[in-house]
């Protein structure tokens, strides 16, 4: 019966903070690791994923219309800032502050 041969390991790109690109590198000097790889995995084996519980909030996709131009203005600036979109629409709405209208005049009674 023929060996079977273990999978080779599949690529996993991703978004890290430059502070934990720094921390890896730290890590893999210290540990005398050849590779971001070798930390990568360790970094797994030794986490313990049942008892991770994210501390994100719970989102909801929503639809909005925007004029072209705005949605325009939009793409372009999330571009320039290497941030997507949502993350620009995130930022937007809770910055905005709510004033309360203003109270139209009151007229004189009769």
């Amino acid at each position: 019966m023929a060996k079977k041969t273990p999978p080779t390991p599949a690529p996993l790109t991703f978004d890290l903070p430059l502070t934990l690109i720094a921390k890896i590198e730290t890590n893999r000097k210290k540990l005398g690791l050849k590779s971001t790889s070798e930390v990568v995995r360790l970094a797994i084996k030794e986490f313990n994923l049942e008892r991770y519980e994210s501390d994100v909030s719970e989102h909801r996709q929503i639809s909005v219309r925007l004029p072209a131009q705005t949605k325009s203005t939009l793409v372009k600036a999330a571009k320039k800032k290497h941030v997507s979109v949502g993350e620009l629409l995130r930022v937007a709405i809770d910055s905005l502050s709510v004033k309360a209208p203003a109270k139209p005049a009151k007229k004189g009674r009769k």
